[in-house]
């Protein structure tokens, strides 16, 4: 088996150890698309390792045809990063962690970001630094909110959603679900708008979600909203996000992820807007990047070979 690692790795315990047990491995953890093409057919490669936070191209016909790739193994649960159609269509087998629940049960880093997110923006963390870092000490300038009395949305009642209802829970917050795919007590997208102080999202990108935050609901919310978003950038349409922050629909955005990760980042209207000074916190699509978690998931994966 010839693999080829294009993703970091050698900073996880044991998981180097773990992966060089499997084949014959090459590294490419950072390259991009033509250099890793070039490995593929160079090396004979007939197994990719890869995930999609540090990957700044996509998976697909340009990168794979002509190659002897029989087997992409994602130590992810999106797959964002891979052209699937192409891939079912041209017998290539992709893993994922998506529905290997006995790990990703007992992964709550993305859901602990989100929190942080959260926390980030309500107590404006950010700008207090930047502020002391001027040797300056107002505190008149940020004063935030308290998570206990406010009530906090949670679209996706899945593994993460359901974590970060409890940390919000444990802080005494008020919460809402909405997740038609579950049985619990739900409230509408449009009450969620129009009662909530932050609505946190926890989806997969299908043909339903894609863009399901948009002007028609950010329009219904009360004045002071904050959106936190550690699903995928494609879940919201960004444009109109930008422009809520504009007119105070929406007080603040915390993302991990924007669409179209894998292209130019100058093109991004949600990080042009944070550099224009909208009050938007966006990190690197870093969630479940913690050595605990990477570490876990990394073996579990490499260990499907």
């Amino acid at each position: 088996m010839n693999i080829a690692i294009i993703t970091p790795i050698k900073h996880l315990p044991g998981v180097q150890k773990l992966i060089e047990s499997k084949g014959s491995i090459f590294y490419l953890e950072e390259g991009n698309k033509h250099e890793v093409r070039n490995l593929l057919l160079t090396k004979n490669i007939d197994t990719i390792i890869c995930n999609p936070n540090q990957q700044t191209y996509k998976i697909d016909k340009e990168l794979l045809e002509g190659t002897q790739v029989s087997l992409i193994n994602t130590c992810s649960t999106g797959m964002n990063h891979i052209d699937v159609n192409y891939c079912n269509n041209a017998n290539v087998t992709i893993y994922s962690l998506t529905k290997d629940y006995k790990l990703i049960n007992n992964l709550p880093s993305t859901s602990e970001l989100a929190f942080g997110l959260m926390l980030s923006l309500l107590r404006k963390i950010p700008e207090s630094k930047h502020h002391t870092l001027n040797y300056q000490w107002d505190y008149t300038q940020f004063i935030g909110r308290q998570v206990k009395d406010l009530k906090i949305g949670i679209i996706g009642y899945g593994r993460l959603g359901k974590m970060m209802e409890g940390y919000c829970r444990a802080f005494n917050a008020q919460t809402f679900i909405y997740d038609p795919y579950v049985g619990v007590p739900q409230t509408s997208l449009e009450q969620m708008f129009q009662e909530c102080d932050v609505i946190s999202l926890h989806v997969h990108v299908t043909n339903e979600t894609k863009y399901m935050i948009s002007s028609k609901l950010l329009g219904l919310s009360k004045k002071g909203l904050y959106l936190i978003n550690t699903s995928r950038g494609e879940i919201v349409n960004e444009e109109d996000i930008v422009q809520a922050l504009g007119n105070k629909n929406l007080l603040g955005y915390g993302a991990d992820v924007i669409e179209d990760e894998f292209d130019d980042l100058t093109k991004s209207p949600i990080i042009k807007a944070m550099n224009e000074g909208k009050n938007i916190i966006v990190t690197p699509h870093t969630g479940g990047m913690t050595i605990e978690g990477q570490t876990r998931a990394y073996k579990w994966a490499i260990n499907k070979l």
